[in-house]
Protein backbone atom coordinates (compact mmCIF):
# COMPACT_ATOMS: atom_id res chain seq x y z
CA UNK A 1 0.00 0.00 0.00
CA UNK A 2 0.90 3.92 -0.44
CA UNK A 3 1.62 4.22 2.85
CA UNK A 4 4.29 1.44 3.27
CA UNK A 5 5.83 2.72 0.06
CA UNK A 6 6.46 6.11 1.45
CA UNK A 7 7.96 5.00 4.84
CA UNK A 8 11.26 6.67 3.80
CA UNK A 9 9.68 9.68 2.46
CA UNK A 10 8.83 12.84 4.54
CA UNK A 11 5.66 14.11 2.95
CA UNK A 12 5.51 18.24 3.97
CA UNK A 13 1.83 19.26 2.90
CA UNK A 14 2.45 23.51 2.76
CA UNK A 15 -1.39 24.06 3.21
CA UNK A 16 -3.70 25.73 5.93
CA UNK A 17 -6.95 24.20 4.59
CA UNK A 18 -8.28 22.37 7.23
CA UNK A 19 -10.17 20.36 4.18
CA UNK A 20 -6.63 19.36 2.23
CA UNK A 21 -5.86 18.15 6.18
CA UNK A 22 -8.77 16.43 6.78
CA UNK A 23 -8.14 14.20 2.87
CA UNK A 24 -4.46 13.56 3.68
CA UNK A 25 -5.58 11.69 7.08
CA UNK A 26 -8.45 10.24 5.46
CA UNK A 27 -5.89 9.05 3.05
CA UNK A 28 -3.79 7.29 5.80
CA UNK A 29 -0.47 9.71 5.17
CA UNK A 30 1.71 10.67 7.10
CA UNK A 31 2.61 14.61 6.79
CA UNK A 32 3.99 17.56 8.46
CA UNK A 33 2.41 21.52 8.16
CA UNK A 34 5.03 23.94 6.71
CA UNK A 35 3.61 27.33 6.06
CA UNK A 36 5.99 29.67 4.28
CA UNK A 37 3.90 33.19 2.92
CA UNK A 38 3.36 33.43 -0.74
CA UNK A 39 1.99 36.50 -2.60
CA UNK A 40 -0.10 34.69 -4.78
CA UNK A 41 0.08 36.91 -8.24
CA UNK A 42 0.30 35.38 -11.28
CA UNK A 43 0.57 36.33 -15.27
CA UNK A 44 -2.57 38.13 -16.57
CA UNK A 45 -2.25 36.62 -20.10
CA UNK A 46 -2.26 32.91 -17.62
CA UNK A 47 -5.75 30.77 -18.25
CA UNK A 48 -7.63 27.84 -16.56
CA UNK A 49 -5.27 25.25 -15.39
CA UNK A 50 -1.99 27.53 -16.18
CA UNK A 51 -3.16 29.68 -13.23
CA UNK A 52 -3.39 26.66 -11.17
CA UNK A 53 0.00 25.36 -12.43
CA UNK A 54 1.95 28.77 -11.85
CA UNK A 55 0.39 29.17 -8.51
CA UNK A 56 1.12 25.84 -6.93
CA UNK A 57 4.78 25.68 -8.49
CA UNK A 58 4.99 29.96 -7.16
CA UNK A 59 3.78 28.32 -3.40
CA UNK A 60 6.50 25.62 -3.79
CA UNK A 61 9.28 28.25 -4.55
CA UNK A 62 9.84 29.44 -0.26
CA UNK A 63 10.97 25.65 0.40
CA UNK A 64 13.28 24.81 -2.24
CA UNK A 65 16.39 25.90 -0.68
CA UNK A 66 15.73 23.80 2.54
CA UNK A 67 14.32 20.75 0.99
CA UNK A 68 16.07 17.36 1.90
CA UNK A 69 16.78 14.30 -0.11
CA UNK A 70 13.64 12.25 0.84
CA UNK A 71 11.76 15.13 1.46
CA UNK A 72 8.28 15.71 -1.11
CA UNK A 73 6.96 19.03 -0.78
CA UNK A 74 3.49 19.48 -2.10
CA UNK A 75 1.67 22.80 -2.41
CA UNK A 76 -1.70 23.12 -4.54
CA UNK A 77 -4.09 26.01 -5.96
CA UNK A 78 -7.88 25.73 -6.62
CA UNK A 79 -9.56 28.56 -8.57
CA UNK A 80 -13.11 28.66 -10.02
CA UNK A 81 -13.73 29.35 -13.83
CA UNK A 82 -16.37 31.07 -15.11
CA UNK A 83 -17.04 32.85 -18.57
CA UNK A 84 -13.08 33.35 -18.81
CA UNK A 85 -12.24 34.55 -15.69
CA UNK A 86 -10.89 33.30 -12.53
CA UNK A 87 -12.89 33.41 -9.35
CA UNK A 88 -10.46 33.28 -6.42
CA UNK A 89 -11.35 33.71 -2.63
CA UNK A 90 -13.85 36.57 -1.79
CA UNK A 91 -12.83 39.69 -0.29
CA UNK A 92 -15.75 40.34 2.14
CA UNK A 93 -19.54 38.54 2.65
CA UNK A 94 -20.62 41.26 -0.12
CA UNK A 95 -17.81 39.70 -2.52
CA UNK A 96 -18.89 36.40 -1.47
CA UNK A 97 -23.00 37.00 -2.32
CA UNK A 98 -22.05 38.48 -5.30
CA UNK A 99 -19.50 35.79 -6.49
CA UNK A 100 -22.11 33.06 -5.80
CA UNK A 101 -24.82 35.36 -7.68
CA UNK A 102 -22.62 34.96 -10.71
CA UNK A 103 -22.68 31.14 -10.33
CA UNK A 104 -26.83 30.97 -10.27
CA UNK A 105 -28.22 29.16 -12.57
CA UNK A 106 -25.20 28.08 -15.08
CA UNK A 107 -21.95 25.98 -15.12
CA UNK A 108 -18.67 26.63 -14.09
CA UNK A 109 -15.42 24.94 -13.69
CA UNK A 110 -13.32 24.06 -10.46
CA UNK A 111 -9.42 23.75 -11.62
CA UNK A 112 -6.71 22.25 -9.33
CA UNK A 113 -2.99 21.77 -9.81
CA UNK A 114 -0.89 19.67 -7.52
CA UNK A 115 2.52 20.70 -7.55
CA UNK A 116 4.82 17.58 -6.07
CA UNK A 117 8.56 19.56 -5.19
CA UNK A 118 11.48 16.76 -4.69
CA UNK A 119 15.45 17.64 -4.55
CA UNK A 120 15.70 17.07 -8.03
CA UNK A 121 12.62 16.80 -9.72
CA UNK A 122 8.88 18.42 -9.87
CA UNK A 123 5.86 16.88 -11.19
CA UNK A 124 2.39 19.40 -11.37
CA UNK A 125 -0.84 17.78 -12.36
CA UNK A 126 -4.15 19.11 -12.61
CA UNK A 127 -7.73 18.38 -13.09
CA UNK A 128 -10.98 20.16 -13.52
CA UNK A 129 -14.93 19.94 -12.38
CA UNK A 130 -17.62 20.96 -13.81
CA UNK A 131 -20.23 21.90 -11.29
CA UNK A 132 -23.62 23.21 -12.17
CA UNK A 133 -25.94 25.41 -9.85
CA UNK A 134 -29.50 25.48 -9.82
CA UNK A 135 -30.83 29.90 -10.02
CA UNK A 136 -30.55 30.71 -6.19
CA UNK A 137 -32.52 32.94 -4.93
CA UNK A 138 -31.27 36.13 -2.94
CA UNK A 139 -32.29 35.32 0.19
CA UNK A 140 -30.84 31.83 -0.49
CA UNK A 141 -27.44 33.43 -0.98
CA UNK A 142 -27.39 35.57 2.26
CA UNK A 143 -27.99 33.09 4.45
CA UNK A 144 -25.49 30.58 2.99
CA UNK A 145 -23.15 33.46 3.12
CA UNK A 146 -24.36 34.39 6.70
CA UNK A 147 -24.58 31.33 8.14
CA UNK A 148 -21.59 29.68 6.72
CA UNK A 149 -19.27 32.64 6.64
CA UNK A 150 -17.21 31.24 3.02
CA UNK A 151 -14.73 33.50 2.79
CA UNK A 152 -11.58 30.75 2.92
CA UNK A 153 -13.27 29.38 0.02
CA UNK A 154 -12.93 29.63 -3.80
CA UNK A 155 -16.11 30.74 -5.33
CA UNK A 156 -17.17 31.41 -2.05
CA UNK A 157 -19.15 27.75 -1.44
CA UNK A 158 -18.13 24.34 0.19
CA UNK A 159 -20.10 22.15 -1.96
CA UNK A 160 -19.67 19.83 1.03
CA UNK A 161 -22.14 22.49 3.00
CA UNK A 162 -26.02 23.26 2.54
CA UNK A 163 -25.45 25.69 -0.55
CA UNK A 164 -24.30 22.17 -2.62
CA UNK A 165 -27.50 19.99 -0.97
CA UNK A 166 -29.84 22.35 -2.02
CA UNK A 167 -28.40 24.13 -5.00
CA UNK A 168 -25.92 21.84 -7.17
CA UNK A 169 -27.87 19.69 -9.99
CA UNK A 170 -25.17 18.26 -11.77
CA UNK A 171 -21.10 17.68 -11.31
CA UNK A 172 -18.83 16.00 -14.15
CA UNK A 173 -15.30 15.18 -12.59
CA UNK A 174 -13.70 14.91 -9.05
CA UNK A 175 -16.24 15.72 -6.38
CA UNK A 176 -13.39 15.82 -3.75
CA UNK A 177 -11.68 18.43 -6.24
CA UNK A 178 -14.40 20.48 -5.49
CA UNK A 179 -14.36 19.82 -1.73
CA UNK A 180 -10.31 20.55 -1.84
CA UNK A 181 -8.50 18.70 -3.54
CA UNK A 182 -8.64 15.93 -6.44
CA UNK A 183 -7.46 12.56 -3.95
CA UNK A 184 -7.04 10.51 -6.93
CA UNK A 185 -4.73 12.74 -8.51
CA UNK A 186 -2.64 13.00 -4.82
CA UNK A 187 -2.63 8.95 -5.13
CA UNK A 188 -1.51 8.15 -8.00
CA UNK A 189 1.42 10.45 -7.88
CA UNK A 190 2.36 9.56 -4.83
CA UNK A 191 2.46 6.07 -5.78
CA UNK A 192 4.57 6.76 -9.55
CA UNK A 193 7.11 8.94 -7.14
CA UNK A 194 7.44 5.87 -4.60
CA UNK A 195 7.91 3.48 -7.50
CA UNK A 196 10.49 5.63 -9.33
CA UNK A 197 12.21 6.51 -6.00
Amino acid sequence: MLKDKLQDFNIILASASPRRHAFFKEMNLDFDIQLKPVEEVYPKHLERENITDFLAKLKAEPFIESIQTNDILITSDTIVWLNNKAIGKPKDERDAFNMIKSLSNTTHEVVTSICFTLKTEQHVVNTITKVTFKAIMDEEIQYYVNTYKPLDKAGAYGIQEWIGAIAITSIEGSYNNVVGLPTHLLYETLNTIADHN
